[in-house]
Formats: C-alpha cells, structure tokens, sequence
C-alpha cells in the first residue's frame, strides 16, 4: 500500500509540478507529438500542418498544464532562433538571384501583397477605434498571411519594449485557419475575374522554358565544316565566336581523345560540345552541323561521370583556377546544384554538395574524384559549426540598437531578425570565409520543424490559460473576420494586376499568391491543379524576399508602431 501512495505521489508531481524538468519535457512532447498528429488530418483536403501544435499548446495551457515561465521563453525563444536561422540557410543561395529578369516583376508583385497585408490591417485597426490593440492585430496579421515566423519576430519585439498584454498568438490562432482557405479561395477567385482558360495557359507553359537558358546545358556532337577554323586552335574559336562552350571529346583521324584549348581543328574533326542552351544555335551556325556519333564504338572510349564534392577545400573554388584540363587531362561539362544542370562555364564557383560531370580516361577521372572528395559518407556529416557560428552572430547583430529619429526606444533586429540576415549572408557567401553552409534537405527540415514545434509549444502553452476568455467570451469572431479581410484583399487587388498588368501565366500567379504567404497548403494545391512545376518555380522566386519582409515587418509594426 505504500509502494502505492509512493507511486501515485510521483506521478503527481510529474504531472503538476511546473518547476520540474521532466514535468516540463513531458508536456512538449505531448504538446508536440498530438500536435504534429493531429496536424494531419485534412479538412476539405487542406492540413494544418505542425500549426496545430499552437492549438494543443493552448488546450494544455487552457487546463493548467504549465511549466516554469523562464524555461517555456528559453524554449520559445530558442526554438525560433533555430527555425529561422535554417530558413535563412535555404534561401541565401537564391535570395540575391531571384531579383534577376522575371524575377523582378514577381517579386513587385508580392512585395505589393505584403504592403497591401500591413496596409489593410493598419485601416482595421483605425477603423475600429483601437477596440482590438496594435499587438494583438500584429497577431491577427501574421495568422491572416499564415507566417509563424512573422508572429515570432513580434513577440521578441513585443519583449523588447516591455508588453505584459494578453499574447498575441491568440489572434494568430484566430486567423490563421480561414487564412489557409482564403488564400486558396482566392487562387479560384483570381481565376474566374481574369476569365483564364487552363489549357491555353498549360499550352502557354510548355512554351516557355522553365530554366534560365543562360545555366541550362545543351549536349550536342558537330562536324567541323567551316574553313575558317582549318588549323586553328579551340582557344583561337572560343574568341572567333564569342560564346563559352567545352569540347569534352574529339574524334580526330579516327582517334578519340579529350581536348584542350590549344587542340588544332580540321575540316571534318567530330566534337562532342557542351554549351549554355542560348548559345547552342550560334556555335552550330560557326561550327557545323549536327551528327550522330557512338562515342562508346570509338578506339578509346572516355568515361563520363558525376563526382560528388565533398572536401571543404573545393568550397567557393572557381572551375577556371582548378585547371583540369591542363593538369589532368578531363573537361568537366555540367554541374547538378540542387538538382539543377548548370553548364560549367570558367567563373562557376563550386559548392559542397555539387555533383561535377567529368570526361577523360578512367585513371584521369578517378585522380578528380578523389581531389574533389567523392564521399557520400562526408555529406551525411552536418557542419554544425556552421549553424552555431551564424546564431552566435547572428544574436550579437541583432542585440545591436538602431538610434532612429522619432523612435524612443532603439530599434533592434532582435533573435528573430538578425540570425535571419545573418543566415542568408551565409547561405550565399559563406564560401568567402571559408564555412561549408551544405546540408542536406532532410537534415534543414528536421532542425526547422524542432525549432519551429518547440516555439508554437510554448507560445500556445503560455496563451491558453487566457485563451477562453480572451478569444471565446471576447473578440474572438473579430479577430476571425478581420484576419480574413487581410488574407483576401490584397491577393485579390495583386492578383489581378499581376494578370493584366504584368501578363502572369496563371499557373505561375497561383505560385507566387501562394510564395507570397509562404504558405505550403496553397502550394500544393497550386501544384495539385497546374500538373506542372510553375507554381513550385514562382513559389521559390518570391519565397526568400517575401519570408524576410514578413519578419522584419512585424517587428517594425511593434517598434515604430506600438
């Protein structure tokens, strides 16, 4: 019997003593474990996704299921410094290039959307006469666009200044579930108002060219038929033709090898050329004509092969100081990033994590892999240097105070903001400092889907004590409707312009409405309806600015605002 009251005894205080460790560890797990469960089940085809971690971290907090208030902010705090220092990681590498040529004028146009976001909800809270506060319509913002990120930037600004009001992450949870289906009902309605005809937008898209042209390689085997290039070296071409190409066979008096710039052409030597896909009509036309040839037939066949880089030293090098031609006698052609064929032109910087096709005799190729790495094994490994070196500087970056006029109280990035841009700095010219940023993308998701669980935990478990009050008995529907004007308006105005103004495919609108709330169920159902890879490609266009806009704008709207 008192075996029985001993153990009874313990789970009590397992159970209610909120100082406890283990009482606390308890509760995140459950938190997020139902959570993440729960996030699963499909209402009208559409998943909350780990948002749903929110909403149990408020019924567990609604029921008194709490823990030490310095250690929920610990975990708050640094759960979403993890989240968005890896989301900084992921889209550094695209963030500077996705302002090039038809990047521009998708990220106006979701520049425009976050505006209009932050416009409409200033018009509610005037409106209203200040019935809901400026934090608590922040909250209703970042639900109404569905940007978890956004809502952790303003609370650590909300800190800064000293806020005890009620959490903000109420109105967030308010908003946010008819934000995810007012931003695909806006997709449909964008699609009815602009009268636009699926499959002539689906014939439209296979059209265009869903690469750059100017990366994307173009294989191809010439026959040397201009005279003008009897006897004159493939270094004296390249300057005739003023295009980048490699030549990375050559059959030559029916003898195959691998050339190098100071080769002499002759009438009728069979190339296999390598070049950016825009400039594959121009070396044809210089060059001559296309031809079969079995390469595999020929008195010396060369191997082709992807070779994995791993070693750190190759990070940042460029292709034109590694000389592997004149030193090793290959050409390497093509370069997979990401899983996208770049052609390998001179000044192409490789990255850990590349995967370099190379051509040559098999004891040349294997002298190659074995300088750039080839060691699957080594990826597996993370560098997690890399990722505590960037929040170490990210956190002192972002304590830094800004002095602005006007402003009383010194404007900070905070642990959102400045890990955020110091991520991205990283992300694209880590190499310069010699910090390997590779990870693979499983490895990202797991650390942003901790961070990001561990933050909506604590954030839920703190404002579900309140939350029935506050919510149920309060401004509750309030906040649900004005949360759903900040979803549509904007969409609907932007989208529209993008269509008629900008000429937007629609299948490519659906992917920057969806980019432009970062918003992973709209994308899916953009890729769902489209059966083509537009959506994802607008999606990742607008996604780096639009996630950094939707953090620092939230911390603006407290400091400047609040």
């Amino acid at each position: 019997m008192r075996y029985y009251y001993i153990i009874m005894d313990w789970l009590q205080t397992l159970f209610t003593d909120t100082n406890s460790i283990a009482h606390i560890v308890l509760l995140y797990a459950f938190v997020i474990a139902v959570g993440v469960l729960l996030g699963k089940i499909k209402f009208f085809g559409i998943s909350l996704g780990v948002t749903f971690v929110l909403f149990m971290g408020i019924v567990c907090g609604h029921f008194g299921f709490t823990g030490n208030v310095h250690i929920l902010n610990f975990l708050q705090d640094f759960g979403l410094i993890l989240f968005v220092f890896c989301i900084g990681l992921q889209v550094g590498p695209s963030f500077f290039s996705s302002f090039k040529k038809g990047g521009i004028s998708m990220n106006i146009v979701a520049t425009g959307i976050v505006l209009l976001n932050i416009a409409v909800a200033l018009c509610l809270y005037y409106a209203l006469g200040g019935r809901i506060d400026l934090p608590m319509m922040v909250g209703v913002l970042c639900g109404a666009v569905t940007n978890t990120p956004g809502l952790g930037a303003a609370n650590e600004a909300l800190t800064q200044i000293g806020y005890d009001g009620p959490q903000i992450a109420m109105g967030y949870a308010c908003a946010y579930p008819l934000g995810v289906l007012g931003i695909i009902g806006s997709i449909i309605l964008v699609k009815y108002l602009c009268r636009v005809n699926l499959k002539k937008e689906e014939q439209e898209i296979e059209q265009q060219e869903t690469a750059n042209p100017q990366l994307t390689p173009k294989m191809m085997h010439l026959e040397v038929h201009n005279e003008a290039l009897q006897g004159k070296t493939i270094f004296q071409v390249k300057q005739f033709v003023a295009r980048d190409f490699v030549i990375s066979r050559i059959l030559q008096d029916g003898h195959v090898s691998v050339p190098s710039k100071d080769t002499i052409l002759h009438i009728g030597d069979q190339l296999f050329v390598v070049c950016a896909q825009e400039d594959a009509e121009a070396i044809i036309a210089f060059i001559g004509p296309k031809i079969e040839v079995d390469w595999e037939k020929q008195d010396m066949p060369m191997v082709s092969r992807r070779i994995l880089v791993t070693r750190t030293e190759m990070n940042g090098k460029e292709l034109g100081a590694l000389h592997f031609r004149t030193m090793h006698g290959v050409n390497v052609t093509r370069i997979n990033r990401s899983g996208m064929d770049i052609f390998a032109s001179r000044n192409l910087r490789l990255q850990v994590g590349d995967r370099v096709m190379v051509v040559g005799p098999q004891d040349a190729v294997e002298r190659v892999a074995s300088i750039m790495g080839n060691s699957l094994k080594r990826l597996d490994t993370p560098n997690i240097i890399t990722i505590f070196v960037g929040i170490f500087v990210g956190i002192i970056f972002g304590s830094l105070p800004f002095t602005i006029s006007g402003i009383p109280t010194p404007v900070k990035l905070g642990l959102a903001g400045g890990p955020l841009i110091v991520a991205i700095l990283i992300g694209r010219f880590g190499y310069k400092v010699k910090l390997v940023t590779y990870t693979t993308m499983s490895a990202n998701l797991m650390l942003r889907e901790i961070g990001i669980a561990l933050f909506l935990a604590s954030v839920g478990i703190k404002a579900g004590e309140n939350f029935v009050q506050t919510v149920v008995e309060g401004d509750g529907l309030l906040y649900v409707g004005c949360g759903f004007l900040i979803t549509v308006i904007p969409l609907l105005i932007m989208g529209v312009l993008g269509r008629l103004h900008y000429k937007m495919n629609y299948f490519t609108l659906m992917g920057l409405m969806s980019g432009s709330y970062t918003d992973p169920p709209a994308l899916a159902y953009s890729n769902q309806t489209a059966n083509n890879n537009a959506p994802a490609v607008s999606y990742s266009t607008v996604y780096p600015l639009t996630m950094f806009l939707r953090i620092i704008t939230a911390q603006l709207l407290i400091l400047f605002l609040a």
